[in-house]
């Protein structure tokens, strides 16, 4: 699903921009190796449009450290400064627009959450699946991590049911204001997102 010319939309932007996005990206990349050392990106098998996986790339934000038992440490433990910092500017997606080119992603869409979470939606909100996901979407100009689930699922739904153009475009231009103020980064409480664990909708 989705409107006619998406896709060419995607690439005109993407490609378009690529002397100012891919010098950023390389910048950063040494950056982060420098203070987070390898690797430089986050892989990660997201479910894309009709929950086909798809390794999504984006910059690492997190160490690496373990407890006595070997178990990774709390995402807030993990976290480093700079990984906040980051993650407030939303650089650290900058590499999912290696996704949109690949044809995994669009610049606009629901977000891709992880593989685990595909069994646990209602069937109305597994709808989010029917298109493409995307680096931004209407849940994060309406709020971002700081909806609830039930929110974010719900204006993912009403995307699928609506996306056009002129959808996307005023997306686009609204998701300057949550990142410049860097605002709804995370849930109340939560360093990233508290785990979705399903829910009868």
């Amino acid at each position: 699903m989705g409107y006619r010319g998406k896709r060419l939309f995607d690439l005109v932007l993407v490609v378009g921009a690529m002397p100012i996005w891919l010098p950023v990206l390389g910048a950063l990349s040494l950056i982060v190796r420098r203070k987070l050392g390898t690797p430089v990106l986050f892989r990660q098998q997201r479910p894309g449009q009709d929950a086909r996986p798809f390794t999504l790339l984006k910059f690492r934000t997190m160490t690496d450290e373990r407890d006595a038992s070997g178990s990774p440490l709390a995402d807030a433990d993990r976290l480093t400064p700079f990984g906040r910092w980051l993650r407030s500017t939303s650089l650290d997606e900058l590499p999912e627009l290696i996704n949109v080119i690949k044809g995994d992603m669009s610049l606009v869409g629901p977000r891709p959450l992880l593989l685990r979470y595909v069994p646990r939606y209602s069937p109305r909100h597994g709808r989010r699946h029917e298109v493409q996901p995307g680096i931004t979407g209407l849940a994060q100009v309406s709020g971002r991590n700081a909806l609830s689930w039930a929110d974010r699922f719900e204006l993912d739904v009403h995307y699928v049911d609506h996306c056009s153009l002129s959808m996307d475009v005023q997306i686009l231009l609204r998701t300057i204001r949550p990142v410049f103020f860097r605002s709804g980064i995370a849930a109340r409480g939560e360093a990233t997102m508290s785990e979705f664990t399903g829910y009868d909708a």
